[in-house]
């Protein structure tokens, strides 16, 4: 079973920054990580992936740099900012309600009798 990209797609700054808390991190990295964890069932298209990291600097929330990667490729690494941190904290709150509310509508005594 597929993971719907529509119901994933809202939660790209917080999947992004969870990835970021772990550790300063690359695009192509950070897009395998979430494929690898998601036993390659989603992945962040590329154009989705830098316009998130450009929206996220702009507020605030990541920086970047330049370094050095295998094979002396230059690429640009993100870090989680002070800011950043913060709004990873409020999205995951916020997706703990949203989920705890869903559930409550999803799972209700009306849907699960039709169940049977």
């Amino acid at each position: 079973m597929s993971i719907a990209a529509d119901l994933i797609r809202g939660h790209t700054d917080a999947i992004i920054l969870a990835q970021l808390i772990a550790e300063d991190s690359y695009g192509y990295k950070i897009n395998n990580t979430i494929k690898e964890a998601t036993d390659n069932r989603y992945e962040l298209k590329e154009a989705t992936l830098y316009t998130a990291f450009r929206r996220l600097e702009q507020s605030g929330c990541i920086s970047s740099y330049w370094g050095d990667g295998e094979g002396g490729a230059r690429r640009r690494y993100y870090s989680i900012t002070k800011r950043g941190t913060e709004t990873y904290l409020n999205l995951v709150n916020e997706w703990k309600q949203a989920n705890e509310i869903i559930n409550k509508l999803i799972y209700s005594e009306r849907a699960e009798e039709t169940d049977k």
